[in-house]
């Protein structure tokens, strides 16, 4: 019975060794990636796609997704990673535009549009790729159907895709 007993003694002080040999910060680091990743989880799953196209070209050659999703109660425009625009147009921006058919209803070869029908998010980040761009609360979605690739400078109409429930 002793040599048992000194057998699990032995045992229990390794394990106690052993647990306050491991450094502070080590047990500390894995906490918060643990948290992270319980995190991006939840945040992916709080996204909801509204509304989703696909870009035809207007004044220059434009392919790829858009989509309107939503995220923690604010709406984004994301276009996908199949986007590509022309990369010849200054002043290019990334707005919602009140018709189903942008590029049918203006006329070519710049497609211009009119002002008081769209809105403007932003200057277009990139000319190719994942990008997101943040709507203002205050734009009523219901109210714009098509996501564009517009150059101010010129109001010419690089794409637009329209957006579908």
């Amino acid at each position: 019975m002793k040599l048992k007993q000194k057998i699990l003694l032995s045992l229990a002080s390794l394990v106690v060794v052993s647990c306050a040999a491991v450094p502070k910060n080590q047990m500390a680091a894995a906490t918060p990636s643990t948290q992270t990743q319980s995190s991006t989880q939840s945040k992916q799953k709080e996204q909801t796609t509204v509304k989703e196209g696909t870009f035809v070209s207007g004044e220059h050659n434009t392919q790829g997704t858009a989509r309107i999703v939503t995220r923690n109660g604010k709406s984004f425009v994301e276009l996908g990673s199949d986007f590509k625009t022309s990369n010849l147009g200054p002043d290019l921006v990334v707005i919602l535009h009140q018709s189903k058919n942008v590029i049918n209803t203006t006329k070519p070869p710049a497609y211009p549009l009119k002002k008081g029908d769209y809105v403007i998010l932003a200057p277009l980040q990139k000319f190719s790729g994942t990008q997101s761009y943040s709507i203002p609360s205050s734009v009523n979605l219901a109210k714009y159907q098509s996501a564009v690739i517009w150059c101010r400078k010129f109001n010419a109409t690089f794409g637009a895709a329209t957006l579908n429930s």
